[in-house]
Parts: structure tokens; sequence; C-alpha cells
């Protein structure tokens, strides 16, 4: 093979592709687009779960064996509600993968930082699979790993937003302190989003809303699918270097 696998923590997984688990139309069309996705990895918000173990739950909607899923604590907005959903979590069997997201700012749902560095300092050191929502900035990107973080969701435009990669250099510059899987997640809008982002050298994708809320969910998600293999593809490939015409030198004349 000419990849190999994701790495989080000490899970390896084939698929670059990490999908959310909210706002489909139905519990079947969410299946199907899963299936699509061929993902592994599925993220899901703690508050919209039935825990008490209803058979119409989302949850139950979910093929625990077959995939891994990230419960996610969006919508807590501080450190301390953060944690204590991840440990609701964990303790109704969701398992140790969480994704700490502590909303710093209601109309964008940016990330309050200095919360999600509490939060992952205190889960990451209780044996979580911390999976931290960082901005684009390179400094707290470190400052999330040192302090446990397993990988770094980030955060390029507000979530749900579909605005796409903004800021490609900003995302170079997490890369090039990264010492653990740096995901995207927030902004996707379609598959050439999701392309890009592997082209930059990101490890994975997390795409939920462009899903979800497309007008074909299955066929989008298998449009995400191969936009991420076919950009981790060419970013292992290596393009060629961006110049005026293809005579770097003039005319050999």
């Amino acid at each position: 093979m000419w990849d190999e696998p994701l790495v989080i923590a000490t899970r390896s997984f084939r698929s670059r592709l990490v999908v959310g688990a909210e706002r489909y139309p139905s519990a079947e069309i969410m299946r199907r687009s899963h299936d699509a996705a061929g993902t592994e990895l599925v993220s899901l918000a703690v508050r919209d779960l039935d825990l008490a173990g209803s058979g119409d739950s989302l949850l139950a909607s979910i093929d625990q064996g077959r995939f891994t899923v990230i419960a996610a604590t969006t919508g807590c907005r501080t450190a301390d509600e953060a944690v204590r959903t991840a440990y609701l979590a964990r303790e109704s069997g969701l398992g140790a993968f969480v994704k700490i997201d502590v909303v710093g700012d209601a109309r964008t749902e940016m990330p309050d930082l200095p919360a999600v560095l509490e939060a992952t300092r205190t889960l990451a050191g209780d044996g979580f699979v911390a999976l931290p929502v960082a901005g684009d900035d390179p400094v707290a990107a470190r400052r999330l790993a040192e302090a446990g973080a397993a990988g770094i969701l980030l955060q390029p435009a507000p979530a749900g937003s579909g605005l796409g990669i903004r800021d490609p250099y900003a995302i170079r510059l997490v890369l090039d302190t990264a010492t653990v899987p740096v995901i995207v997640a927030g902004g996707i809008g379609t598959a050439s989003d999701a392309a890009l982002a592997m082209e930059l050298g990101c490890h994975a994708v997390l795409v939920s809303t462009a899903i979800a809320e497309a007008r074909d969910p299955e066929v989008m998600a298998e449009a995400m699918r191969h936009a991420v293999e076919a950009g981790r593809a060419a970013y292992k490939a290596g393009r060629i270097a961006r110049r005026l015409h293809r005579n770097a030198f003039g005319s050999p004349d």
C-alpha cells in the first residue's frame, strides 16, 4: 500500500474521513450515508443522545461494533461542563474518544480556547482520547498537544457555515508545529474543501453538516470519501512547483 493508516492514540484507521451523526432527514439516510462515506469514526453530540436507552434513540442507530464513536461536548460553555459531559458519555458506554468543544461565541460557535485547554488537560490525564477543537492557531495547537491531546481538530471556519478553507497558510503553520494528527473539523461545504484540506497535509477531515444537509446526503458522503482519498494521494505524491509558465527560465533561444 502507498499509504499508512491514520493513527490516533493507540488506534489505527483505514479511512481518513470522520462523519457526524446529526441533522440527517432520517436514521436510515444517516446509516446509508455512513456506508457511502466508508468511515470508521462517527462523531455525535452527547446532548443529542437518549442515554436512557430507548429504542428510537440516535445512538441505537449506530453500530458501535463497526464504528468508533467520538462523543462530542458540543454546546458546553465551560470546561467543567465539558468534563462532566465526557464522563457521562464514557459511563454510558461510548468509550474514551471525546471531541472537546467549548463554545466561546454563540453566533459562530468558535471555541473558547482557554476552556478547551483546561478540559483537555483534565480528560487526557484521566485516560480519554482527547480531541480538542481549536481555531487555526499554531500556538494553541502546540499547547493542546502538550496538554495531552491525541489529535487537534482545526476549525478554519464556523461550524456549519460551508465557507471552506479560508486561510490555507494558517493550516500550514499548524501542521508545521503539530506533533499529533491534525483534523479539519468545521466549515467544510463540499468535496473540494475536503480535498484541499488533505492536499495541505491534514491527517483527516471531519464532515457533518455538509453531508447531512446536502440535497442527497448519500451521494455527498461518497463524494467526500473520494475527495479525502484523492487529496491524501495528491499530498503523498507531491505537487509540482508553482511557476509563471512551463519553462521557468524563459525561452531556450
